[in-house]
């Protein structure tokens, strides 16, 4: 527990990042959703990875099935939750040997 409040800017930062990027995340998916629905230029699916890449695959996932966009892509179906794995088990490996 010493840890935790010796670098408490540190967990601020990564909060604010990680909130930042999922509200980012979410709302590209919200606009790619009207864009598709308006028949607009489509966002390109490398930038909604990229997005998920960066921390908010979580709630690009959530936003998707709650707004019914691409959860017919098995890219995106599987995709996604693939990186929120691989994203869970990196943060659990860095706070078992950084932080535990």
């Amino acid at each position: 527990m010493e840890m935790l409040s010796e670098n408490k800017w540190l967990w601020l930062v990564l909060i604010v990042y990680f909130l930042s990027v999922s509200f980012y995340s979410a709302a590209l998916t919200c606009t790619d959703k009207r864009l598709a629905r308006d028949g607009g230029r489509r966002i390109p699916e490398k930038k909604l990875f990229g997005a998920a890449l960066l921390g908010g695959a979580a709630a690009m996932y959530i936003t998707m099935r709650i707004i019914r966009h691409k959860t017919l892509h098995k890219r995106f179906m599987i995709g996604l939750p693939l990186i929120i794995f691989v994203q869970t088990v990196l943060v659990c490996f860095i706070l078992i040997m950084f932080v535990i």
